[in-house]
């Protein structure tokens, strides 16, 4: 049987993903992203899901930094999924009333209610867990003195016995998050019938040579007479100095397009150091 690494504790939103794409997998929990990823290279799971890229907040940064510096795993399948962010509660904060003191999730999930908490609870104060999972067991735990909340999805709620006080507080209604799946065949092309293909992506890592005036718009012309589909471009700092950046750039074509090697060697013929992070298919879960 497959084993799926995912950003735990039960009932994450990455927990939801592996459940709707992997039904006969068996799952582990791991605390952090670095984690999940390095548990792949490890052997201790097949595969690993991890978020990439919320619609709200944008790029989850430690996924990506760790997959180039770190973690050189490929990218082999994309899940996106809709995200519902519900305020929930100790079933003893319904019982007692109060004023909500401290509210508790993951850094992506306050800021994606930033809207609702700031007219609601203006003097709370927010304190970040690990995943939004973490901070619905935190409540559960009831080791808390204060008047407590959390932000996370209904499947924590079940998971985790609380209350909902208040469902879909997320301030925008198209809130989506791309998790990747990672293993260590970059041959793997993973498939599900069930769920809507949403197309093929290459993914691509782009360094740009050093001190050349205009490198950045040839890089883009290399793609735009092929007429090849950028779903995505975003620089990330190479952590050698201020200035230097590598590009991650998406291809939105299918994996065996024949205009994308060609690209490739037309980049590198530029001066640039390209590196395939990915060849795979993205997937849509209702």
């Amino acid at each position: 049987m497959t084993k799926i690494g995912f950003l735990g504790p039960k009932a994450t939103f990455t927990d939801m993903a592996v459940t709707k794409f992997f039904p006969e997998s068996s799952k582990k929990a791991f605390s952090t992203i670095p984690e999940c990823m390095d548990a792949v290279l490890e052997g201790k799971v097949d595969m690993a899901v991890v978020p990439l890229e919320n619609a709200i907040e944008g790029s989850v940064n430690v996924t990506l930094d760790y997959l180039i510096h770190d973690c050189p795993l490929p990218i082999v399948g994309e899940l996106t999924i809709p995200i519902s962010q519900h305020l929930l509660v100790h079933p003893d904060h319904i019982k007692n009333g109060g004023e909500l003191e401290v509210i508790y999730s993951h850094s992506h999930a306050i800021a994606q209610c930033h809207k609702y908490l700031h007219k609601n609870f203006p003097n709370a104060v927010y304190e970040t867990t690990s995943s939004t999972a973490a901070a619905a067991k935190l409540i559960s735990d009831h080791r808390l003195s204060k008047m407590a909340a959390c932000i996370a999805n209904s499947l924590a709620a079940k998971e985790y016995n609380l209350s909902v006080l208040q469902e879909n507080i997320h301030d925008y209604d198209n809130n989506h998050t791309k998790f990747i799946i990672l293993h260590r065949d970059e041959t793997v092309m993973l498939q599900n019938k069930e769920y809507t293909n949403a197309g093929e992506k290459t993914t691509l890592m782009v360094s740009l040579p050093t001190d050349q005036s205009g490198a950045l718009h040839q890089v883009l012309s290399v793609f735009a007479w092929r007429k090849l589909n950028l779903s995505k471009i975003e620089s990330r700092p190479m952590k050698t100095g201020l200035g230097n950046y590598f590009f991650i750039i998406d291809i939105n074509e299918e994996v065996e397009h024949p205009l994308i090697p060609p690209a490739i060697e037309e980049l590198e013929a530029l001066g640039c150091s390209v590196k395939v992070l990915g060849r795979y298919k993205s997937y849509l879960l209702k």
